[in-house]
């Protein structure tokens, strides 16, 4: 203030003539922000339709081992080779890792491939997020991301379930293994959103029936949700163990077997060919996924 009149003094400001000019972005610095934008809006709208995901993940899980796990054991129907109720406690052994991969597998489908689908399809949204400034690539592995999240967290309301439902006598004998189960999931839900834009990028909307038909269905059945991989080697013709062969271009029993020797001491694949087979898995899945979103978007 001026010691005379009372009245503040006035701020100097930039030479006239002059326009001060902010540095502007790198380009890696504006695709790191325009990737986690993308992220936070896809969890954004899961947050805002948190009890309708919650449903469409517990249902499936859910409904295989009430009627496994308790009312085939309720009605006498047995399962476990008719051993009784150690039989049966050591299906729910092989049956709670299964489960968990299997949440993790439709999450990873029906967040990446299904809304790919419908963004390439009826509603165009994709249109909106390659206008983000970065590269194309960029959104999709957005949408990897946020469907790996949603994966992991559908991987985390399926636990309880295992805890709570099933037949008085029957239950799980369950021992987590924390290192795996810390390194397992994580690297199962990139493959599986991974596999997500893969079918999503290759199937047209109108045909993401035939998806679940052929290729969904037989990844559930031969994907050693109900049985561990070590006893398919019962199956065989002339000596040649065939199923146990052929399974193994699935990626679900990788999962399945890894989860098991994360969450069990039941019989399983060596963790020296499941993680480095997920790995692989995933890079060919994510590399042929983003080739096809390329092509789909600039076509």
């Amino acid at each position: 203030m001026t010691a005379a009149s009372g009245r503040p003094r006035p701020t100097p400001g930039p030479p006239e003539g002059r326009i001060t000019v902010r540095p502007a972005r790198s380009a890696a610095a504006a695709s790191r922000s325009a990737l986690a934008a993308l992220i936070r809006r896809d969890l954004t709208v899961l947050m805002k339709n948190f009890g309708e995901f919650v449903g469409r993940t517990l249902m499936q899980p859910f409904l295989l081992v009430f009627v496994f796990l308790y009312v085939f054991p309720t009605i006498g129907q047995g399962i476990g080779s008719g051993g009784g109720e150690a039989g049966e406690s050591a299906f729910a052994t092989v049956l709670v890792p299964g489960v968990v991969s299997i949440a993790i597998m439709f999450q990873g489908i029906q967040s990446v491939a299904i809304q790919m689908s419908q963004e390439f399809g009826f509603t165009r949204e994709i249109e909106d997020r390659v206008q983000a400034p970065c590269p194309i690539w960029l959104v999709a592995v957005a949408r990897v991301l946020s469907g790996a999240t949603q994966g992991l967290i559908s991987a985390i309301l399926v636990f309880p379930i295992a805890a709570v439902v099933h037949a008085p006598g029957v239950r799980a004998d369950l021992e987590v293994h924390w290192w795996v189960v810390i390194t397992l999931i994580p690297l199962a839900c990139i493959a599986m959103t991974s596999l997500g834009l893969l079918l999503g990028t290759s199937f047209e909307p109108q045909n993401i029936g035939v998806m679940f038909g052929f290729i969904v269905l037989p990844l559930v059945f031969l994907g050693g949700t109900y049985y561990q991989w070590t006893k398919l080697s019962l199956v065989h013709l002339g000596g040649f163990h065939w199923l146990q062969i052929l399974v193994l271009v699935n990626p679900l029993i990788y999962i399945t077997e890894g989860m098991r020797a994360g969450l069990t001491h039941a019989s399983h694949m060596p963790l020296y060919v499941v993680y480095p087979v997920l790995v692989g898995f995933c890079v060919a899945f994510l590399g042929f996924g983003l080739r096809n979103f390329r092509r789909r978007v600039l076509s």
